[in-house]
């Protein structure tokens, strides 16, 4: 028998179904909360949870040379992402990783710090082989998170004989997207983007616009397929680049320069400026860049003493010596201090004295009286001590400088060396302090009449100057890209007879009896230069040759110079012996492609005479070789 009354169970009953009530209630308006109220917001949850956007990266633009070949294009690759989650569960699915590819445990906290940092997906190898991607797509279960896809991988087709020029790509680093180069509304992480040279000075032309992939996964965090209920964005491939260059002669230029030796060669065009060649030894393959360099690699080439990344035709500097005084030539004649036929006072018996000193020549046995022409085709330092007394100091220095070789060029190129040269009286004292405390004197217009001196030039600028000794004086600013907004040019005021004059003097250097003539004669093609032997610090201390200079154009007999080509070698000692028969030997593979006429790797008379009988042709195209009174251009 109950204790309770009656009333009292009802009461309690009637309480009971009262907090149920309640109960009932708070749990109807959270559902109605949660699904109703916030159910967009929890769909939204659970549907990132399931399915994740993706970046699909665009194709970069293919680059062209002059004749539509291809010198950068795009070939399938595959890249390895992980997606953000826990760091302990990342970290764990990349160690199993290691088993199946190369991942080091640095390259793993790398991609650790990554994720904590930024919270978004991570590259764990850009340019997976197909070896890798396998074992991996057949352990899919093992690696949830991790994200294997089919990106466009980029191929450079020269390899070293155009790396430092093309350049190489990899994927943006922090400091990039900091910077007011890669815009936050163009770029995010993980995009590959141009580090160097042309991929970098066109990325904004070359880059494409990514797409985008929704991705959906399944509660272990694995990749079921694409998610079908939200629109993919396919990506917008780069613009395609085409160049002035020559795919065929810079590839060339490789095979013919000494294997052992460092230097570059510029090729230009002398029509307009545009870069045919720009070679710079020794080089790297910009192919062990994509998708990322590995540390060995890396520090192999930072460790190489002859510097392969250091890009000499556009950034080293050295002293041009004889090669430079065609400009003091020029500068003569453009203030009208010189006739081309007009002879010194002072003949050149080896040496002169001026002021309290002697200034020698490089043959102390002396070339006696030369005019202008003469005195290019022997480079009588002598006469050009005298010229450059006759300009002076200031305007030797005023025009110089109006010609640009205390400047870059403006190549469009994301690194350019400047010129070292005084652009004022002034310099010396700002530069050497008190040692010209009452400025420089006269003295200093002899050293640099010769070419030696504070005179310091790129490859790349002794180029653009001989353009205007090939063209009427003016030279365009050196370009690359086709249709390039070019660099303002320049020019020296001179008349035709005065061009005709100077490249007397350069034909003299390697007509019969000039010290190029062996290394620059041609069965099809007249090629000009100009020697040029040029201290540096090595030498002058007696620990290493000087380097070798030879500065030139080439065209078919009787008609304009159709290329232009420098060419330096570091250490090379010649500038007659090792650096002309690289500039013949480019002309002349250059020209013959041109016109039609099949190539040879014999080229010049030297290469004729060491491999047999004189060649048939050499009588036909120099007959002044075998007159009893030969003369010809002299060393410097």
């Amino acid at each position: 028998m109950s204790i309770h009354l009656p009333h009292e169970v009802r009461s309690r009953a009637d309480g009971l179904h009262l907090v149920l009530g309640i109960l009932v209630c708070i749990l109807l308006v959270g559902f109605f909360r949660i699904q109703v109220l916030l159910g967009d917001e929890h769909r939204l949850r659970a549907a990132s949870n399931r399915v994740r956007t993706l970046p699909v990266p665009a194709p970069r633009g293919t680059i062209y040379d002059r004749n539509g070949l291809i010198v950068a294009d795009n070939v399938p690759g595959y890249q390895v992402t992980v997606l953000p989650g826990p760091v302990d569960s990342v970290r764990a699915t990349l160690r199993r990783m290691q088993l199946h590819m190369h991942l080091s445990d640095a390259r793993i906290e790398r991609v650790i710090q990554t994720l904590r940092a930024y919270g978004r997906e991570v590259v764990v190898d850009s340019d997976a082989d197909f070896e890798r991607i396998s074992a991996l797509e057949e352990r899919r279960s093992e690696f949830p998170g991790v994200y294997v896809e089919m990106r466009p991988r980029r191929r450079y087709q020269l390899g070293a004989a155009a790396g430092h020029l093309t350049g190489y790509v990899g994927e943006i680093t922090a400091e990039e997207l900091d910077s007011d180069l890669f815009p936050d509304s163009l770029y995010e992480g993980g995009m590959v983007v141009g580090k160097v040279g042309i991929e970098r000075q066109y990325e904004s032309t070359l880059q494409g616009r990514p797409g985008i992939r929704h991705v959906e996964f399944d509660a272990r965090g694995r990749i079921v397929g694409d998610f079908r209920g939200a629109e993919a964005l396919a990506p917008v491939a780069g613009r395609d680049l085409h160049l002035n260059l020559d795919l065929e002669l810079q590839r060339w230029i490789q095979t013919i320069f000494p294997d052992t030796l460092s230097g570059a060669v510029v090729a230009l065009d002398p029509a307009d400026g545009g870069v045919l060649a720009l070679y710079s030894a020794p080089g790297y393959d910009p192919n062990l860049f994509v998708g990322g360099i590995d540390d060995a690699t890396w520090a192999a080439l930072n460790a190489d003493e002859r510097k392969p990344l250091f890009d000499r035709a556009v950034l080293g500097l050295y002293a041009p010596a004889s090669t430079w005084k065609l400009a003091t030539a020029g500068i003569g004649l453009e203030l009208g201090v010189v006739r081309p036929d007009e002879v010194m006072p002072q003949p050149c018996t080896g040496s002169m004295y001026w002021g309290n000193r002697s200034w020698g020549c490089w043959d102390r046995a002396g070339h006696g009286y030369n005019n202008l022409a003469q005195a290019i085709g022997n480079s009588c330092d002598v006469y050009f001590y005298q010229l450059g007394l006759r300009i002076g100091l200031g305007r030797l220095l005023d025009r110089a400088t109006a010609i640009g070789f205390s400047r870059q060029c403006g190549l469009d190129l994301p690194q350019e060396s400047r010129g070292i040269f005084p652009d004022r009286p002034q310099w010396y004292r700002d530069t050497f302090g008190d040692v010209y405390l009452y400025g420089p004197t006269e003295a200093e217009a002899l050293n640099l009449a010769i070419g030696q001196g504070p005179n310091s030039q790129t490859p790349l600028k002794m180029a653009q100057f001989y353009v205007a000794l090939a063209r009427d004086g003016s030279a365009p600013a050196p370009s690359i890209a086709r249709d390039a907004p070019l660099a303002e040019g320049w020019e020296l005021s001179l008349q035709p007879e005065h061009i005709a004059s100077l490249r007397e003097g350069l034909r003299l250097v390697t007509a019969p009896g000039g010290t190029a003539h062996f290394g620059t004669a041609l069965e099809y093609w007249d090629v000009f230069g100009k020697t040029g032997t040029g201290q540096n610090p090595l030498s002058v201390r007696g620990l290493a040759e000087d380097h070798a200079w030879f500065a030139g154009m080439a065209g078919p007999p009787g008609g304009p110079p159709e290329i232009v080509v420098v060419a330096l070698v570091e250490y090379g000692v010649s500038g007659g012996q090792v650096a002309a028969p690289i500039v013949a030997k480019t002309a002349d593979f250059y020209l013959r492609r041109k016109y039609g006429i099949p190539t040879d790797t014999i080229q010049t008379y030297r290469e004729h005479i060491m491999r047999g009988p004189m060649p048939s042709w050499y009588r036909e195209r120099f007959p002044q070789a075998f007159r009893p009174a030969a003369t010809g251009g002299g060393g410097g």
